[in-house]
C-alpha cells in the first residue's frame, strides 16, 4: 500500500507488503523491508528492516539502518553528518539502529551512534552515545535508567 501522495524515486527498493503514508518520499537509496509502516510526512534514504513501525515526521537520512522489528515514534530526528555546513564538503557519519529497539517521540539521535538489541529510548532523549543491548536510555544527555 503505497498512498498516492507519497513519493517513490526510482531505484528504491520497497517490498510489496510495505504501508508509505501521505507525503512521505522513499529516495532512490532507500531499502524498505517487508511488513513495515512509514508514515505520514517522512523522509527515507537509509536502509529499513522488516516488520518496522516508522512513525509520522521521521527523517531516515542516508547512512542511517534500521534492523528488523524496530519502533521509531513521532517526530524522531536523525542526523548524518558530524560538522554540518551549508557550503562545502560534508562527511556522512553511519548510525546503526539494532533489531528490536524502541525510540520514542521527539529523541534525537546524533550520527555515529549505536543503539543496541531490544534498546528502548525515552521520548525527548538526545542521544549522543552508543546504547547497549536492552538498555533504557532517557533525558539531555540520554543517560541509562536500567
Amino acid at each position: 500500500m503505497i498512498h498516492d501522495t507519497a513519493i517513490i524515486d526510482f531505484g528504491a527498493d520497497v517490498h510489496d507488503s510495505a504501508k508509505i503514508w501521505h507525503w512521505t518520499h522513499v529516495r532512490d537509496t532507500a531499502v524498505i523491508g517487508a511488513d513495515t509502516s512509514i508514515g505520514q510526512c517522512c523522509y527515507v534514504a537509509g536502509v529499513v528492516g522488516a516488520r518496522c513501525k516508522i512513525q509520522n515526521c521521521v527523517n531516515l537520512y542516508e547512512g542511517v539502518t534500521v534492523e528488523d522489528e524496530v519502533f521509531i515514534g513521532p517526530s524522531v530526528t536523525f542526523t548524518n553528518d558530524l560538522h554540518p555546513r551549508a557550503v562545502g564538503d560534508w562527511e556522512m557519519t553511519p548510525t546503526l539502529i539494532r533489531r528490536g529497539a524502541s525510540i520514542g517521540a521527539n529523541a534525537t539521535i546524533r550520527c555515529g551512534v549505536e543503539i543496541g538489541e531490544n534498546a528502548m529510548i525515552g521520548c525527548g532523549a538526545v542521544v549522543l552515545e552508543d546504547v547497549p543491548a536492552d538498555a533504557v536510555v532517557a533525558g539531555v544527555p540520554a543517560k541509562r535508567t536500567r
